[in-house]
């Protein structure tokens, strides 16, 4: 991992809780430096699990919004088990780009992609998809490409509680390879909700 990288990462994760008012808790650091080593390391696949209530969504959400700070060229596709809790991430994205001092350049005065569900900064013409943009697991996504796709709690009891639904989650998200980009980054983040849980080796995404 560069040194200078990591540095960029947990200085954004840090002064973002400055204006919080909260310090920076270890393993949130740890967090960023796992999220961090996938985006550089070949093949940028990874696979966060942590404990409930541990904030790995929301330093997910900071590294995203650093990401863009650091590429605003990136395009990212949050999916989640529900498109309701998918949009929960673009809007804390959003949240942290229109208050972290570094991101103030990102925000577009024409806002007519501003919204909970798909946000676009301000960055090179010529780039069709969002920002970011949000869609439940079994949702539309023909057609999307990204380069940067964050699996925020796909397995839940609603779509992992059957073997039939277990399977068909895992062909839903073989799908994503196409939507990636060659270089693209994926990560997936959750809680297994079954033995036979879709986290339980790589070969099983």
């Amino acid at each position: 991992m560069k040194i200078a990288m990591i540095t960029v990462f947990c200085d954004f994760l840090d002064e973002w809780n400055n204006i919080l008012g909260l310090s920076t808790p270890a393993h949130h650091r740890r967090i960023m430096e796992f999220l961090v080593s996938i985006w550089e390391t070949e093949p940028h696949r990874g696979l966060l699990m942590a404990f409930r209530h541990s904030g790995k969504s929301t330093v997910v959400g900071i590294f995203a919004a650093c990401i863009l700070y650091m590429y605003p060229e990136t395009r990212i596709l949050i999916l989640s088990a529900e498109n309701s809790l998918a949009m929960r991430m673009v809007s804390h994205i959003r949240h942290i780009l229109e208050n972290h001092p570094r991101c103030t350049n990102l925000i577009p005065k024409n806002k007519k992609e501003w919204a909970n569900g798909r946000i676009t900064i301000n960055r090179p013409i010529g780039i069709r998809e969002p920002s970011v943009v949000c869609q439940g697991i079994h949702g539309n996504i023909t057609g999307m490409r990204a380069d940067l796709i964050i699996c925020d709690d796909i397995e839940v009891p609603n779509t992992s509680n059957t073997a039939q639904k277990r399977a068909t989650l895992r062909e839903r998200l073989h799908e994503l390879d196409f939507i990636l980009s060659p270089t693209g980054t994926m990560i997936y983040i959750g809680t297994p909700h079954t033995m036979d849980t879709i986290y339980r080796t790589h070969d099983d995404i």
